[in-house]
C-alpha cells in the first residue's frame, strides 16, 4: 500500500493528430472495444458503437511502450473481459486495463516475443498465454502476473519457434500445441493440463521435419482439425495434419509479400499481403477432406489448383511505407455468424472487411470462373485517429496557439485552417522553479512563457481574453533553423547559473541564453551536424568540467562545452556510429560514449584523449558497471558512481601520468588517501534532493516527426505542502499552538513529570557521585603500599565503585541534558519532522500568487460545473474559480509505470436540454463518465485542495479578497482572529468558508444522485478499493479526504450493499492466530489466492469491471507472483473489512434497535479482521512488513476507531503495549492531528498511535485502565528481581512511555463520560500514576499539584510529612500507599463506597467519609518505640451523618469533600453548601 502522490495529468494536444503507425490490432470479445498497438509502443483504444455501422472512435492512448508493439492479447475469458496483455520488441510486457485505462502491472523479460496466443481451457475460467519469439522454447504465461508458468522444449533440433497453434481435438480431453521452428521441423506437444504443478520441462511428443522456412502464421482449419495452412513470405502451404504432407503451394503475386492468413471455411481460405490487400481462394478437391480426392496428389486440373475469386481493396490505393497489421475476427450474433477482417496502416487507419458468407461466396466464385477475373471487394468503414481529430469542432488547443493569434493579430478561428502559419513545437523545457515554459519551434525561434497564465489563457474563460498583451512573452532570436533541444542546466545542479539557457537546432550551432535579458551570450559552433541532445555531466566531474554542458550531434560527434570558458574543451568526434548514449566515470576522469553498433568510446574529459573503444561482452559488461554506479545513466543530472563501483585508485593514478591528466591524478590521489583513512568527511559525495513541485509541464510526441503536444502534471501533494508550508511560516509557535496545530507544552508539561524533578537536583547527585568517583581513587592510590592481596581486593571493590559512579554520572549527564533541551527547545524545529530525505523541503520558492494560480488551475478543471448552477454562481464570485473553454482530456498515472491519455476525439455526447453546449455535458456529466479511477482521483484531488484552502484562513482565488486576507494576516500574525476585525472582512470570510463547504459537500456526497438526475447511465462511480489504499496516506488531507470519500460511499451503499461488499473480499482476509507473532517470510497463513485469478468483482453490479489498484507494503518476493497477488488483495480486504466493522457496524450494535440494521461482518469475518489487525500492530518488522508503512497506520487507526467491536478478538494487553511502544518512539514531540505536513513514517505512526490509544481509552476507559495496571504490577514484579533476572528495564515500553500514559489518564479523568469508571478503579488509577510519575516530584509537593486531575477524586489524600498517599476504594477498603517503604497496605474501613477522606497537616490522623453508609471515621497511625516496627492504622472514632440529599447523589460530578479545619476538627462539605464538623 504505497503512498504514493497523487497526481492528476491534464493533456494539451494541439491541432494536429498524433500519428499512429498500427503494428497490431485486436478487438475485444464484447465486440465495443478495438485495440491497436503502434510501430513506436504506444496502444489505442477505440470505441466501437455497434459492429453492424464499425463506427469507431478512439478513446485512450495508453503510453507505457518504448519500441513497437508486436503482439496484444486477451488476459480474461469472457465476453465481459476487459483486461488485455501487450508485448514489445524489447522485452516489455503489460497488463491493461480497457475501461479505465490504466496499467495494472508491468515487466521487462529476457524475452521478446513474436506471437501470443491466449488460450482459454474448455471447462475453465483459466487462461494461459502460449508464447514464442527470438528463443528456443514455447513459454506459458500468467496474464496476470507476466510471469512463466511452463515451458515448452524440444528434444530434436532445437531452434527458434516461427509460428504455433493452440487447439483441443474433438472427442479429446487434452490440449494439442502445434508449432513449426523457422528452420521447417514441426512440432507437437500434448497438454494433460497438470503441467502448472510440474517444474519439469515439457519435451515434444512428434517432431517432423519438411519444407517450410521461417513462417510467419500457421492455422489449423477449426472446421475439419485436418487441415493446417502455413503462410511464409513467398508462399503459403496447405498441409494434412496426419501427416504433415504438402497438399497445396501457392506463390505470392509479383512485388507482394505474403503476411498472414486464416481458414474461413472447410474449403476456402483468406490470404493477406504487405500491400494491404486481402486474397480469398477456393482451395482445390485434393486439401478438401469431405472429397473423395483428398490427399491425392495426381489430381490435376482444375481440381487441384486454388481459385482466387475475390479481392479485398481499400477504398484508396496508397503506397504503404510499413507492412499492415490484420486481424481475422469471427464471432455469432443474433444466431449468425459474421466474419471480418481488420487492417490497419501506417497512417492509423483502421479498414474493415465483411467476409462474404457460403452463399455470397459461391456466388462470387460462379462469377470469377464466368469472368476468370476475381471481384473486388471494398472496406464496409475505414476511421482514422486524423479523420476523427479534424471532426472535432472547436480543435483540440495547443500550448501556444492563442499567443500564435495575438503575435499574428489573428481573430481566432475555430476551424482550425488558420495554423498553418504557426511554426510547429519541436522542443521544450519546464522551469519550475519560475514556473515558466520555454518552447522552441520550427522557425528556430524561442518562445518563454510563464506556465500557469498560459494554460489559464487556452483552457479557462475569465477576464483575461479581454488582453491582447496578456500573458507576457519573451522571443529569443539565434537560430536559423529548427530548434531540436533545451537544457536549462540549474534544474539538474545548482551549480549552474540560474539566468543561463542552452539551446540546440539544426544549424550545428549551441546557443547559451540569459533568460532574464533575452540576450545571446554565446554562440558554440563546434558540431558538423544538427544538435540532437543535451546533457549535464553528473556531480563528481572536476571543476573544469562542472560548468560544461555536453552536447550530442547528428555527424556522431560529441563536445563538452564549457559555459564559463565560453569554448569546448573535448571534442569527441572519432565514433563511426549514431550515439545512442552518455555515460560518466567522473571519479575515473571519464566519459563514456554508447554507438548503436554496441562500441563504447571512452574519452578522458580533461585531455580529450581516447582512451580506448570497447565492443562485444566488454562493452555490456561496462554498461551494467556504470548503471550499477550511477542513478543517472545517460540523463543528465545523475550520480556518477559509488567508491565501490570505481577502478583501482592506481590504475587511475598511473592512467593520469600517462595522458598527462592532471585532474585525473589529483582525484586518484584523493580517492586513495580516502581509502587510507576510511570514511570521513563526505564532502565529495553530492546527494541531489528530489524535488516536488504543484505542477510540471512536460512535452511529448508519438513520433519524431510530430510536433509536441504537452502534458500538464498537477502534483497534488506538492501543491497542498506549498499552501501549509506558507501559511505556517507566518505563524509564531505560540500561534501555532493557539490553533491546535501543536501541542508541545502540553506534552512537555506531562514528560517533566516523568524526569528528573529539576536541573539543581541532579547538580546535587552528580556532586554526590563525584565525591564517590573521588573517594575511590584516593582509595586505590593508598592501597598501592598494602601487600599485594590486599591490594589486588581493594583495587577490584574499589574499581567497581568508580565504574559505577561514572556510569551513573553519565546517566545523569544525560537526563540533565535531555531536560535542558526540553525547556530550552524552540518551535523552529518543526522542520525536523518533515521528510528526512528532502521529498518536501520546507520551502519551493514560489511564491503565494503562482501557488494559489496552479490551485485554481486544478480546481477549475476538476469542479463538475453544471450540477449546481447556484454553488456555480458563488465559485464564479467568491471563490475565484473559471468555467473551461473547451471539455478537458485528463489522464491517468498507473502505478506499474505506464500512462493513459483521454483523446479529445472520444465525447459520449448525450442529448440533454439542460446541457446544451459540449462544455457543460463534459463537465457536469461526461467528465464522470471517462473512468472509475479518473473519478475517484479526481474527487480525492478537489476534496482535499478544497479541505487545505478551508485550512488556511479560508484562502480564495478573488485577488481583492486574497489581497485583504493577507494583510490581516500579517497584522495579526497568522492567528486569523476576525472576532475583533472589521465586520465586513468576517462576513467574506464565512462566505468563503461556506462556498468552499458546499463544493466538498457536492462532490462528495451528492455527486453521484445530481449525475444521475441528469439522465447519465454510464457514470463511473467511486473505486473503494483505491480510497481503503489511500486510507493512511502520507499526506493528511488526502488521508482525510479518502476516508471521507469511503464513508460515503460505503453509507449510500446501504447494509445490503455493504454486506455484499464484504462477502466479495472476504476469501482475501488472512486467517492469522494469536500473538506472540514470529517474523517470516511467508505472511499468508490462511488463503492462498493464485495469481491468474483476477481481483474480486467492485461492489457495483451494474458497473463495468475494474481492478483494485496495487497495495505493495506487504513487500512480496519477486520471484513469487502468487504471494504478490494475494497480499494485494489482502491488503484492500483487511481495510475494508475494517472500516466498515469499526463505522458501520459498531453503530449498528450501539443502536440495535435501528430497523434494517443487518452488520455486514458476521462473526467469523469479525473475528478474522480483528486478528488480522492485531497482527499488522503486533508483527515485528521485517522486510515483508517494515515497521513504519500506511498499511500499519491503517491497522493502528482502525483497531483504535472499532476497539469495542474488536476487543472480544484481541488480546487487549498487547496491544496496548504495542500502541504505547509505537507511540514513545519518535525522538521529538509529535504535531496533533490537525498539523497537515507530511511526517516522517516514524512521527506519522507515534501520532497515529497516540490517536488510537486515546480513542481506546475514551471508548473502554475501564479496560484501559485495568490493563495498563496489570502490566505496571508485572513490570514492579520484574523490577524487584531484576538483578537475578539480568534484564534491562530502560528499555522496557512501560519505562519509556510514561508520558503517553499519563497524557491519556488525564484526558479520561477531564472526560464527564468516563469520570463514574474511573472512581472504581482508583486504586489502580493511582497505581499508574505512581508509576509513570517520578517520586522526586512528590517530595516537595502533593500529588494534587504534581498531577493536578487527581484534584477531581476526593477519596485520594497525600501526606508531605509522613510520605503516605491514601486511596478510598468502592469496596468500603483504604488503600495506603508508604512511599518511603515503598509499601502498600489495604485497610478495611466502610461497609461502603468511601466517598471522601483527607489527611491533617502532620499526618498522624486521617478522617474517612462513606456517604452511602452515612458514616465519618477517624484513623490514627502509630509505629513501634523510636519509629520501629510495622505501623499500624486503627479507627479511633467514627461518627453517623446525616443523610446526603437525592439531588447530590444523583450529581456524580459534585461529591462530598473534607476539610480540616485544625488537627483535630475537620468539615464536611456537601455539594448543596452544608457544612459538619467533627471532632476526633
Amino acid at each position: 500500500m504505497a503512498s504514493s502522490n497523487l497526481v492528476v495529468p491534464v493533456v494539451m494536444w494541439g491541432r494536429d493528430a498524433p500519428s499512429h503507425c498500427i503494428s497490431s490490432v485486436y478487438l475485444m470479445r464484447d465486440q465495443r472495444t478495438l485495440v491497436t498497438g503502434s510501430q513506436d509502443g504506444q496502444i489505442i483504444i477505440w470505441a466501437l458503437d455497434n459492429t453492424d455501422t464499425w463506427k469507431l472512435n478512439p478513446r485512450h492512448m495508453l503510453i507505457g511502450h518504448t519500441s513497437l508493439v508486436r503482439c496484444i492479447a486477451k488476459a480474461s475469458p469472457g465476453t465481459d473481459c476487459h483486461h488485455i496483455v501487450s508485448s514489445s520488441d524489447n522485452g516489455e510486457m503489460s497488463l491493461w486495463d480497457t475501461v479505465d485505462g490504466q496499467c495494472i502491472d508491468s515487466k521487462k523479460l529476457n524475452f521478446i516475443h513474436t506471437n501470443i496466443q491466449a488460450y482459454r481451457v474448455p471447462d475453465s475460467s483459466v487462461v494461459k498465454l502460449f508464447c514464442c519469439g527470438f528463443y528456443e522454447e514455447v513459454l506459458v504465461m500468467d496474464p496476470y502476473s507476466l510471469t512463466v508458468t511452463f515451458t515448452l522444449n524440444s528434444r530434436i533440433n532445437p531452434d527458434w519457434i516461427a509460428s504455433f497453434h493452440v487447439l483441443r481435438p474433438r472427442n479429446r480431453q487434452d490440449d494439442v500445441v502445434l508449432a513449426l521452428t523457422t528452420s521447417g521441423t514441426v512440432k507437437v506437444w500434448t497438454l494433460s493440463g497438470e503441467e502448472d504443478k510440474s517444474s519439469n520441462n515439457i519435451l515434444e511428443n512428434e517432431s517432423k521435419q519438411i519444407r517450410c522456412l521461417n513462417a510467419l502464421s500457421m492455422t489449423c482449419c477449426v472446421y475439419n482439425m485436418r487441415t493446417v495452412l502455413v503462410v511464409c513470405a513467398t508462399y503459403w502451404n496447405v498441409y494434412d495434419a496426419g501427416d504433415f504432407t504438402c497438399l497445396l503451394s501457392v506463390p505470392c503475386r509479383r512485388g507482394e509479400r505474403w503476411i498472414g492468413g486464416e481458414f474461413i471455411a472447410a474449403d476456402r481460405i483468406c490470404c493477406w499481403s504487405d500491400t494491404g490487400h486481402g486474397y480469398l481462394y477456393k482451395l482445390p478437391t485434393n486439401c478438401i477432406v469431405e472429397s473423395k480426392d483428398f490427399h491425392n496428389k495426381t489430381v490435376d486440373g482444375q481440381a487441384g489448383r486454388p481459385r482466387l475469386f475475390c479481392v479485398l481493396k481499400p477504398e484508396v490505393e496508397e503506397n504503404l511505407s510499413c507492412p499492415p497489421a490484420f486481424k481475422y475476427m469471427i464471432f455469432n450474433k443474433e444466431g449468425r455468424w459474421w466474419k471480418y477482417l481488420l487492417r490497419g496502416d501506417n497512417k492509423g487507419a483502421i479498414s474493415v472487411w465483411r467476409i462474404p458468407d457460403t452463399a455470397e461466396c459461391a456466388a462470387l466464385q460462379l462469377k470469377a470462373e464466368k469472368d476468370g477475373t476475381a471481384d473486388s471487394l471494398y472496406p464496409v468503414a475505414t476511421h482514422s485517429v486524423k479523420k476523427s481529430w479534424k471532426s472535432i469542432i472547436p480543435p483540440p488547443v495547443g500550448i501556444l496557439d492563442q499567443l500564435d493569434q495575438n503575435m499574428n493579430q489573428q481573430p481566432p478561428d475555430l476551424s482550425g485552417d488558420d495554423d498553418e502559419n504557426s511554426p510547429a513545437l519541436t522542443s521544450h523545457i519546464f522551469l519550475p522553479v519560475q514556473c515558466r515554459l520555454v518552447l522552441g519551434r520550427e522557425d528556430g525561434s524561442i518562445v518563454l512563457v510563464p506556465a500557469t497564465q498560459t494554460i489559464m489563457m487556452h483552457l479557462l474563460r475569465g477576464k483575461h481574453h479581454k488582453y491582447t498583451s496578456w500573458p507576457q512573452h519573451q522571443l529569443l532570436l539565434g537560430h536559423t533553423g529548427r530548434v531540436n533541444c533545451l537544457l536549462y542546466p540549474n534544474n539538474e545542479n545548482p551549480r549552474y547559473d540560474v539566468a543561463h539557457l542552452i539551446s540546440g537546432g539544426i544549424d550545428f550551432s549551441v546557443c547559451l541564453w540569459d533568460i532574464y535579458t533575452g540576450s545571446l551570450i554565446h554562440r558554440f559552433s563546434s558540431h558538423g551536424g544538427e544538435v540532437l541532445r543535451l546533457y549535464v555531466p553528473p556531480p563528481g566531474v572536476s571543476h573544469r568540467v562542472g560548468y560544461c554542458v555536453c552536447g550530442v550531434a547528428s555527424d556522431h560527434s560529441v563536445t563538452l562545452l564549457s559555459l564559463k570558458e565560453r569554448r569546448c574543451i573535448l571534442l569527441a568526434s572519432r565514433q563511426l556510429f549514431p550515439v545512442t548514449s552518455i555515460k560518466w566515470k567522473p571519479l575515473d576522469d571519464f566519459m563514456l560514449v554508447c554507438c548503436s553498433d554496441g562500441s563504447i568510446y571512452i574519452w578522458q574529459m580533461e585531455t580529450g584523449h581516447l582512451d580506448r573503444v570497447v565492443s562485444g561482452m566488454a562493452a555490456q559488461d561496462i554498461l551494467e558497471a556504470c548503471d550499477e554506479g550511477s542513478g543517472g545513466g545517460a540523463g543528465g543530472g545523475g550520480a556518477g558512481g559509488g567508491e565501490a563501483n570505481l577502478a583501482n585508485p592506481a590504475l587511475g593514478l598511473l592512467r593520469g601520468i600517462r595522458h598527462r591528466n592532471l585532474a585525473a591524478i589529483k582525484m586518484a590521489t584523493q580517492r586513495g588517501i580516502n581509502k587510507l583513512q576510511g570514511p570521513g568527511d563526505k564532502e565529495y559525495q553530492y546527494q541531489e534532493k528530489v524535488r516536488a513541485f504543484p505542477l510540471v509541464v512536460d512535452g511529448f510526441r508519438t513520433n519524431q516527426a510530430d510536433p509536441e503536444g504537452h502534458i500538464l502534471f498537477f502534483d497534488v501533494e506538492a501543491l497542498i505542502v506549498q499552501l501549509l508550508t506558507e501559511e505556517y511560516t507566518v505563524m509564531s509557535p505560540g500561534t501555532m499552538e493557539v490553533q491546535g496545530l501543536t501541542n508541545q507544552a502540553e506534552y512537555e508539561r506531562i514528560r517533566a513529570l516523568t524526569k528528573v524533578n529539576s536541573p539543581d537536583a541532579a547538580k546535587k547527585i552528580a556532586g554526590f557521585l563525584n565525591k564517590v568517583k573521588d573517594t575511590a581513587d584516593s582509595r586505590l592510590q593508598a592501597g598501592i603500599t598494602a601487600s599485594p592481596e590486599t591490594q589486588k581486593k581493594l583495587t577490584g571493590i574499589m574499581s567497581k565503585v568508580k565504574e559505577g559512579a561514572e556510569k551513573a554520572k553519565e546517566e545523569l549527564e544525560k537526563a540533565k541534558r535531555e531536560f535542558e533541551d526540553r525547556m530550552h527547545e524552540d518551535m523552529s524545529d518543526k522542520g525536523s519532522i518533515t521528510e528526512e530525505n528532502g521529498l518536501r523541503p520546507s520551502s519551493l520558492q514560489l511564491e503565494i500568487n503562482l501557488t494559489l494560480e496552479i490551485g485554481q488551475l486544478l480546481l477549475s478543471l476538476l469542479h463538475a460545473w453544471g450540477l449546481d448552477k447556484d454553488l456555480d454562481k458563488v465559485a464564479l464570485t467568491k471563490l475565484g474559480l473559471l468555467k473551461p473553454r473547451f471539455p478537458v482530456s485528463f489522464g491517468l498515472v498507473s502505478g506499474a509505470g505506464g500512462m493513459s491519455l483521454v483523446l479529445p476525439t472520444w465525447n459520449p455526447r448525450r442529448d440533454n436540454p439542460n446541457l446544451p453546449t459540449l462544455v457543460e455535458y463534459f463537465t457536469a456529466v461526461g467528465h464522470w463518465e471517462l473512468s472509475h479511477t479518473i473519478t475517484t482521483h479526481h474527487l480525492l484531488s478537489l476534496i482535499s485542495v478544497t479541505n487545505t484552502l478551508t485550512s488556511v484562513s479560508n484562502a480564495s482565488f478573488v485577488p481583492e479578497q486574497e489581497r485583504k486576507r493577507k494583510l490581516v494576516r500579517q497584522a495579526t500574525h497568522g492567528a486569523m482572529d476576525v472576532g475583533n476585525l472589521d465586520i465586513s472582512f468576517s462576513k467574506q470570510q464565512e462566505h468563503i468558508k461556506q462556498g468552499w463547504s458546499l463544493l466538498s459537500t457536492l462532490h462528495c456526497v451528492l455527486l453521484h444522485d445530481k449525475v444521475k438526475q441528469l439522465g447519465s447511465a454510464r457514470h463511473k462511480r467511486i473505486q473503494v478499493e483505491i480510497l481503503a489504499i489511500k486510507w493512511q496516506d502520507r499526506c493528511l488531507q488526502v488521508r482525510l479526504a479518502s476516508q471521507e470519500l469511503l464513508v460515503a460511499e460505503l453509507k449510500n451503499m446501504g447494509p445490503t450493499g455493504r454486506k455484499h461488499l464484504v462477502e466479495i473480499w472476504s476469501p482475501y482476509v488472512p486467517k492469522f492466530g494469536d500473538p506472540p507473532f514470529q517474523t517470516s517470510h511467508n505472511l499468508i497463513n490462511g488463503t492462498n489466492t493464485g495469481a491468474s485469478s483476477p481481483p474480486p468483482e467492485p461492489q457495483h453490479i451494474d458497473e463495468e469491471d475494474e481492478r483494485a489498484s496495487s497495495a505493495r507494503d506487504f513487500r512480496p518476493d519477486e520471484d513469487d507472483p502468487s504471494a504478490a497477488a494475494a497480499k494485494r488483495n489482502q491488503t484492500t480486504a483487511v481495510i475494508l473489512c475494517g472500516v466498515i466493522g469499526a463505522l458501520f457496524d459498531l453503530e449498528l450494535e450501539k443502536d440495535e434497535k435501528k430497523e434494517g440494521g443487518i452488520p455486514a461482518l458476521d462473526t467469523v469475518m469479525t473475528r478474522l479482521t480483528a486478528k488480522a489487525l492485531m497482527y499488522l500492530v503486533l508483527s515485528p518488522a521485517s522486510e515483508q512488513l517494515p515497521a513504519h508503512t500506511p498499511l500499519r497506520r491503517a491497522a493502528l487507526d482502525l483497531i483504535g476507531r472499532g476497539f469495542v467491536l474488536w476487543e472480544p478478538h484481541l488480546e487487549v494487553s498487547k496491544v496496548l503495549l504495542g500502541l504505547l511502544d509505537m507511540a514513545s518512539e519518535a525522538d521529538k514531540w509529535v504535531p496533533s492531528q490537525k498539523y497537515a505536513l507530511p511526517l516522517t513514517p516514524v512521527a506519522d505512526c507515534c501520532r497515529t498511535a497516540r490517536h488510537a490509544l486515546s480513542s481506546i481509552a475514551k471508548a473502554r476507559a475501564g479496560v484501559f485502565i485495568t490493563s495498563i495496571a496489570k502490566e505496571i504490577a508485572r513490570y514492579n514484579t520484574l523490577a524487584s528481581n531484576q538483578q537475578t533476572l539480568n534484564v534491562n528495564l530502560n528499555h522496557h515500553v512501560l519505562s519509556r512511555s510514561k508520558a503517553e500514559v499519563l497524557h491519556v489518564l488525564e484526558t479520561l479523568i477531564n472526560l464527564d463520560t468516563t469520570i463514574s469508571e474511573i472512581k472504581d478503579l482508583l486504586t489502580d488509577v493511582i497505581d499508574i500514576i505512581l508509576h509513570c510519575v517520578d517520586h522526586n516530584h512528590l517530595k516537595q509537593k502533593p500529588l494534587q499539584e504534581v498531577f493536578p486531575p487527581v484534584q477531581t477524586f476526593h477519596q485520594v489524600s497525600h501526606c508531605l510529612a509522613t510520605r503516605r498517599i491514601a486511596v478510598g476504594t468502592k469496596s468500603g477498603s483504604m488503600v495506603m500507599y508508604e512511599l518511603r517503604a515503598s509499601k502498600v497496605q489495604t485497610i478495611p474501613a466502610h461497609q461502603a463506597a468511601i466517598t471522601a477522606l483527607s489527611f491533617n497537616t502532620d499526618g498522624k490522623n486521617l478522617v474517612t467519609y462513606s456517604a452511602p453508609e452515612n458514616k465519618l471515621s477517624f484513623w490514627q497511625t502509630s509505629t513501634g518505640m523510636f519509629g520501629l516496627g510495622q505501623a499500624v492504622t486503627r479507627c479511633t472514632k467514627s461518627y453517623n451523618t446525616t443523610p446526603v440529599p437525592l439531588v447530590v447523589k444523583w450529581n456524580p460530578l459534585r461529591t462530598p469533600r473534607l476539610v480540616w479545619v485544625s488537627n483535630k476538627t475537620v468539615t464536611l462539605l456537601l455539594p448543596d453548601g452544608t457544612e459538619t464538623r467533627f471532632n476526633c
